[in-house]
């Protein structure tokens, strides 16, 4: 069994994967996380000890020692993922290839293992995120934009009056609350569509792939071909436990033969 756990801005999200798919997967709020109990390890509730695990960490050095904390009940040592310059079919072009984020980079090796062509990825949650692939699995750069709700609360912040309510899409809102949402919404769509049509220059017919906690209503705006992926990246991070774990494998068959 495999434990990948995705420690993003705003919350954690893990999952067992028995090596083929899903058993189990999990979500809590940042603060949820932290304020468990010392009695109450959210990773040992369901399963016996895993063989492997695969951390993402972008939530700081608070989130990183309660990850310590909890997966140090567990003999496997973790492997806190950073991005290289290539790993699983992937190259990273980033001028500096490990300061690229690990969710990033996760995600990247997921779209990379389900889709065979070039594919926009798109990770829409606290902030948004649209990293270019190439057919070949060269990653040739990306962007990075507030999400929905972050432009919402920076409204609501650096304004007099503006709410902070979430509102409804609307073609014509006709009330503030919808302004601000469809405002917010259309800033979402039209960044991917703009890195959409950069990147059609360099890569014909390139497959949008969507995950994140605002990737469902983001997918439905998008014009161009587009699929969503519920869990990237942990699709990612299992991936790579599993490319560990066949390369393992290879002296001893050789040696068998």
């Amino acid at each position: 069994m495999i434990l990948c756990i995705d420690a993003g801005n705003s919350r954690v999200k893990w999952g067992w994967h028995d090596g083929h798919q899903w058993t189990s997967i999990a979500t809590v709020s940042l603060i949820e996380f932290a304020a468990s109990s010392d009695h109450i390890n959210p990773f040992s509730v369901t399963h016996e000890a895993p063989e492997r695990i695969v951390i993402s960490n972008v939530a700081g050095e608070g989130a990183h020692q309660l990850l310590v904390n909890w997966t140090s009940i567990f003999d496997a040592e973790p492997l806190w993922l950073r991005a290289e310059a290539e790993r699983c079919g992937v190259s990273n072009r980033y001028e500096r290839p490990e300061a690229l984020g690990p969710d990033r980079w996760a995600a990247l090796i997921a779209a990379r293992a389900v889709h065979n062509g070039a594919s926009l990825v798109v990770n829409a949650g606290t902030a948004t995120t649209v990293d270019m692939l190439g057919a070949d699995g060269a990653f040739f750069g990306g962007a990075i934009l507030p999400g929905v709700e972050l432009m919402r609360f920076v409204l609501h912040e650096h304004t007099g009056r503006l709410p902070i309510q979430e509102g409804k899409y609307s073609d014509t809102p006709r009330n503030t609350i919808d302004a601000i949402e469809t405002g917010c919404r259309h800033a979402q769509a039209g960044a991917v569509e703009r890195m959409y049509r950069v990147f059609r220059e360099v890569a014909p017919a390139p497959l949008c792939l969507v995950a994140g906690g605002a990737g469902r209503a983001l997918v439905d705006q998008l014009s161009m071909p587009r699929r969503y992926v519920e869990n990237l990246v942990l699709d990612g991070l299992a991936h790579i436990a599993l490319s560990e774990r066949a390369a393992r494998a290879k002296p001893t068959l050789k040696t068998a033969r």
